[in-house]
């Protein structure tokens, strides 16, 4: 088959982080951040200007996204941060981020618990928040949460999704992000949605999807939005990550397993040593960042590739 190039968004220095017990130090993300792009990656998610106490795991957000710009101001990688809302914006572009994210819940319920507002109020700041953002030139993704159903409520109606996609598109976002939020799509779910966005008029490479893996589909459902026509996919290394406001959410889709996935098209055995063609990511670079990850965090990562490649390492070391 053709394969199209799939442009993968890291999001563990954030979303992976943000769940986590463990302090991490600002010169380990930094650290990771420059291992990231030396793994291939053209687009991280550092971190996000939420109020500290929401998310203390973030607060060094500022001294991240200084540190980070300054590093990468003349290379090809673009550095995102999430913004809640006007005033975590006016704080990234203190920072300097040259991305943003916004992000919004089609339920209600787990809107009013992630950021204490309707989801219409929430859209009237997010209107704002990204005319803001695009007039200083920034570039803008802009998620919709829960996208495949509630922790709280279940069913989420398709249309409430395809609304609030439009309104976003409208206000000026570059790109709509799906957001599975807590492993409740499937693929069939998927196929329709993506389906039913095209068919209403947003271009497929406007669109990106976050899966996670609570109930193991997330690879199922990556496959299936890629042949759809999707080639924008958030990952985090070896599967780190959740939601704080989204019960029972697991980890999100490790990053090692879709490279395997996008990697394996072809039907070698296994994928190419280095930066693959299709997702221009080295597997084994970011194989090691896991490992890393899972030192620094103090507990296993769950990630399918991530065991694998530790049972990998450990088997060549007793052969040597």
């Amino acid at each position: 088959m053709t394969q199209a190039r799939v442009r993968l968004f890291e999001v563990c220095l954030r979303d992976g982080l943000q769940n986590e017990s463990a302090m991490v130090p600002t010169d380990v993300k930094i650290a990771i951040a420059e291992r990231l792009v030396d793994a291939g990656f053209e687009d991280i998610e550092i971190t996000s200007f939420v109020r500290p106490r929401w998310i203390p795991q973030l607060a060094d957000a500022p001294e991240v996204a200084r540190r980070l710009n300054d590093r990468f101001r003349d290379e090809p990688v673009r550095l995102w941060a999430l913004v809640p809302n006007a005033i975590g914006l006016e704080r990234a572009l203190d920072a300097g981020m040259r991305n943003v994210a916004t992000f919004l819940s089609a339920s209600e319920t787990h809107n009013l618990k992630n950021v204490n507002r309707t989801v219409k109020e929430s859209l009237a700041g997010l209107e704002t928040v990204i005319g803001r953002a695009k007039a200083e030139g920034l570039g803008v993704r802009a998620y919709v949460s829960t996208a495949f159903g509630c922790p709280y409520e279940g069913w989420v109606d398709p249309k409430q999704v395809r609304r609030l996609a439009f309104a976003l598109r409208d206000a000026g976002a570059d790109v709509i992000t799906l957001g599975d939020t807590t492993g409740m799509g499937h693929p069939a779910q998927v196929q329709s949605m993506v389906e039913s966005l095209v068919e209403k008029g947003l271009p497929i490479d406007d669109l990106a999807l976050h899966f996670h893996d609570t109930r193991g589909t997330a690879v199922a459902n990556a496959w299936t939005a890629y042949q759809a026509g999707v080639t924008r996919f958030d990952g985090s290394v070896s599967g780190v990550g959740g939601c704080p406001y989204a019960p029972g959410a697991a980890g999100n889709a490790s990053t090692q397993d879709l490279v395997h996935l996008f990697e394996r098209m072809d039907g070698e055995q296994e994928p190419p040593e280095g930066k693959g063609p299709v997702t221009g990511i080295d597997l084994a670079k970011v194989g090691e960042i896991g490992r890393t990850l899972e030192d620094v965090l103090g507990r296993e990562l769950t990630g399918r590739y991530h065991q694998y490649w530790k049972g990998h390492l450990q088997r060549k070391a007793k052969t040597a």
